[in-house]
């Protein structure tokens, strides 16, 4: 009985021991299964995307330089486009050495939406190392059933350019027939060329050695544009041109304004696109198409270009066969309202058609900030002077020192001290040589404020501080960031001065500069009662997203102005406060500088004139300025260079008005 207990005993022994080593060896072999085909699955996805396929292992038959050279040849007609690409892979059910990795595609190929797809590829378990997982290539991992020797190309249709719009709404903007005039090659012999290239720049007004040299480099069938003229130009006579040797007169559209000169240096140019902005699309933008070049046109382009039509192919090497693979129909422009006035604008560029110093007129609504004219003189060579100019405002800015003294408790009867000159550290300071002497001795502020005098506003700096000066033309709207619908400057008055430089940022002068659109701004805001901020662009019009391609001057700066107003200044602008600066101001037209606008049609007129001297001693120049309110119009006459605000700006000003209620 003791034996059999005993191999009993060591027969359960025995059985336990077995079932523990196949517990463990079971575990084992558990704990050292090859890995599943997903890792090979994402990196096959990641070098689809990239072209690099160094880290995918292939089955005999391709390697990683072939799947390269593949995927080259395949994509290349789409660059620089790439697509993204995520991989689900999953084990066959009835073969743990087969799987299948489905390739997920976007291309964001610049069209209304992307192009996407799936492909798959076919895994199958390396026999000579488990945990290597091949992939067997085809080149229909690429694209939707592509065969060898197919490559993807694309065909873009050019969406409808939107317009740019005026105040009331309609197209300001808009496409308008044009002659492309040039030298057509095939019309004329070789030895000839370089003489009719010269004789058309000649007669077009361009450059006649740069025009030829670009003649002589373009093919021997090319047609070279000298120049591109609407069909309403008085300026050239295209029928004559199209009779000279050589030249021909291509028909076409262009996206232009009323007339040459409207609004150009803020409205801006569409033309072919540069490679820089080709370059700096990522493929929205190809060689060949219309992009704006500056301005609003270059500002808000996204908008109102649209996304062009799209179709891509995958077609044989030799051109032979092709199949539709994606194909999305063009997305017309969205257009851009402005605030501008179509009359306005064209009276306000006809007052300074004859103006030979740089020079502009700014003209706001101040009820609602919206400009309505923006002119930059014929002289300016596309430069926007209106907006963009920095220049001493001279005695305009006496309209932030008054609001300042006003702020410190003075009133339109405190009376100031007017001498013929006064000394600041050594610096004298005068009043302008035809300041009348009847005017001179303790006067109201509201006689210095008419007669500009100088020496009386320069006498407030222990009053007026240069921090009270900087509030008050903030107030005023005359500094900060405006939401203008572009890069603008209004203008910058120091926080800190002292001695000289406090002394003449009282009268405008030293480090104080504005712009024209400033300081319209600042009297926008005297006839609103509260600080103005000025805009050109509908901000209701502009397409979220849409106002970042940039430009000042046509460079790609991005703006968000047009969505967003600047902060308000830290100390408003009140209605008793802005009451008072028009009474101020239409003094200057009953008694002072600028009586000569007593007789304009349209209502009273209030006023300030400025002359800000500027350049080196002995060879001092004057800018002259001159700012009007009449009625819920603001306006800004400026010139760079004249004699004073109120004999070179008055009568600019004066037609100006004169012809905004002929």
């Amino acid at each position: 009985m003791a034996e059999v207990a005993r191999a009993r005993r060591a027969a359960r022994w025995s059985g336990g021991a077995l079932a523990a080593l196949l517990v463990a060896t079971s575990l084992t072999a558990c704990g050292s299964q090859p890995p599943g085909p997903q890792a090979a699955g994402k990196a096959l996805a990641a070098a689809v995307g990239s072209g690099t396929f160094d880290a995918v292992h292939f089955a005999p038959g391709t390697d990683a330089t072939a799947a390269a050279d593949a995927r080259t040849a395949a994509y290349d007609g789409l660059a620089p486009w790439a697509p993204k690409v995520v991989a689900t892979t999953t084990a066959a059910a009835d073969d743990k050495d087969q799987a299948t990795a489905r390739l997920a595609f976007t291309w964001d190929v610049g069209a209304a939406r992307p192009w996407t797809y799936t492909t798959q590829a076919s895994l199958s378990r390396d026999p000579h190392d488990k945990k290597v997982w091949l992939v067997t290539w085809n080149p229909a991992i690429l694209a939707p059933d592509l065969t060898d020797g197919e490559k993807l190309v694309d065909k873009r249709e050019r969406a409808t350019r939107a317009d740019i719009l005026d105040g009331d709404g309609n197209p300001l903007v808009t496409p308008r027939p044009v002659h492309a005039i040039g030298i057509d090659k095939t019309r004329i012999a070789a030895a000839q060329q370089a003489a009719a290239a010269k004789a058309l720049a000649k007669a077009v007004g361009i450059d006649a050695d740069a025009y030829a040299a670009q003649v002589a480099k373009a093919g021997s069938k090319a047609f070279v544009v000298a120049i591109t003229v609407r069909d309403s130009d008085p300026d050239f006579d295209i029928p004559k041109l199209a009779r000279m040797a050589g030249v021909n007169a291509v028909p076409g559209q262009l996206p232009l304004a009323p007339t040459r000169t409207f609004a150009r240096p803020v409205l801006g140019s569409v033309g072919d696109a540069t490679a820089d902005i080709v370059t700096s699309s990522h493929g929205a933008i190809v060689a060949g198409d219309q992009t704006g070049l500056s301005g609003l046109e270059r500002q808000y382009d996204a908008q109102l270009r649209g996304t062009p039509g799209l179709t891509i192919r995958a077609v044989a090497q030799d051109g032979s066969a092709a199949r539709d693979l994606f194909h999305v129909d063009p997305k017309p422009g969205t257009p851009l309202g402005t605030t501008l006035d179509v009359d306005t604008q064209k009276d306000a560029e006809r007052v300074l058609a004859d103006v030979k110093p740089a020079s502009a007129v700014v003209a706001i609504r101040p009820s609602t900030g919206a400009v309505l004219a923006v002119a930059s003189g014929p002289v300016t060579s596309g430069q926007s002077v209106a907006t963009l100019g920095e220049y001493a405002p001279g005695s305009t800015l006496k309209i932030a020192t008054a609001l300042a003294m006003l702020r410190d408790g003075a009133t339109k009867r405190t009376t100031m001290a007017c001498a013929p000159s006064v000394t600041v550290a050594g610096r004298e300071f005068r009043n302008t040589p035809d300041y009348p002497s009847s005017k001179l001795g303790s006067i109201p502020l509201t006689t210095a404020f008419a007669h500009s005098c100088n020496t009386a506003f320069i006498g407030e700096r222990d009053t007026v501080s240069q921090g009270d000066l900087a509030a008050a033309a903030a107030s005023l709207g005359l500094t900060g960031t405006p939401s203008f619908g572009l890069p603008a400057f209004l203008g910058d008055v120091p926080a800190e001065a002292s001695g000289t430089d406090h002394a003449a940022s009282l009268i405008g002068q030293g480090r104080v500069v504005a712009s024209p659109l400033g300081m319209a701004t600042v009297v926008a805001s005297v006839a609103a009662g509260h600080t103005v901020n000025p805009s050109v662009v509908d901000r209701a019009s502009v397409v979220a997203g849409a106002g970042g391609a940039g430009a000042t001057g046509g460079t790609g700066a991005t703006s968000t102005a047009a969505a967003s107003a600047p902060a308000a200044p830290a100390k408003p602008l009140t209605a008793a406060e802005a009451s008072t600066l028009r009474t101020l101001m239409r003094g200057v037209v009953t008694d002072g500088t600028a009586t000569l606008l007593q007789d304009v049609p349209g209502g009273p007129v209030l006023a300030k004139t400025g002359t800000a001297q500027f350049g080196p001693t002995g060879d001092t120049k004057n800018h002259a300025w001159l700012v009007a309110i009449q009625g819920d119009l603001a306006v800004c006459v400026y010139v760079d260079e004249g004699d004073f605000g109120a004999t070179t700006a008055g009568p600019i000003l004066k037609r100006f008005l004169t012809l905004l209620h002929g």
